[in-house]
Parts: C-alpha cells; structure tokens; sequence
C-alpha cells in the first residue's frame, strides 16, 4: 500500500511538467548543462577594468559582417565601440552588446559573430 502511494505520487511528480527556462536562474540551468553562457557585464566601472588589467590588453577591430568563430581558449573582451549579436551553435543563449560591455566567451563554443556597428575592443585569451 504505501509503494503504490508512493509510485503515484511519484508519477503525478514526473507528469507535471516544468520550463527550465521559465522557472530556473541562468545559474541553475548552467549547473543543469554544463555548458558556460556568454556573460556580459553591461558598463563596469573603470575600478573592474583597471584590476582586470583591460587597457594593457591588445586590441582588434573589423567593420560590420557576419561571420563563424570558435573559441579554442576563454576570451574576454572591452568593447571600445560597436555593437555585436553572438549566437552560439550549441543552443545557448545568444547576446547582444556594444560599447562600454565588458564580455567573456567560454573557450570550446562554436558560434556566429553578427556585427551590425564596426567593432574596436580590447581582449584577452586565456
């Protein structure tokens, strides 16, 4: 009596289900995929640039385009000017950011860079 209780409790559980994107934070569907997102820190004060060592960093540019990369290390980046959509291959979330966001990529994500302003940031790989 009480294991079939517990088998229909169990499957009223399992039969309701839930939106990981709807209900849990990016951190917890991190945990659940295993795979790092794309983190964009919007306008960071020049106190988190100085100690990241930013304006020692070197630098790259390219006009508007669009094209494939795939990130063989973790790259951080300052973006100086310009305005980029990343949109990752593997089903994670894309981002959007432009100048004044400080961005990190995981190393191992194949994505599309979609620049729509030509870009100029600072970077590193690591």
């Amino acid at each position: 009596l009480i294991a079939a209780s517990l088998a229909a409790t169990a499957q009223a559980f399992v039969a309701q289900p839930i939106s990981a994107s709807s209900t849990l934070s990016s951190s917890s569907r991190l945990a659940m995929s295993d795979k790092p997102e794309i983190e964009v820190i919007s306008s960071p004060d020049k106190e988190f640039l100085e100690k990241k060592g930013v304006f020692g960093w070197g630098t790259w540019g390219c006009p508007a385009s669009k094209f494939p990369w795939t990130y063989d290390s973790t790259e951080s980046c300052y973006l100086l000017a310009g305005k980029v959509t990343v949109t990752p291959g593997d089903g994670r979330e894309a981002a959007t950011f432009g100048k004044g966001d400080f961005v990190t990529f995981p190393a191992g994500m194949s994505c599309t860079w979609d620049v729509t302003e030509a870009v100029e940031k600072h970077f590193m790989f690591y």
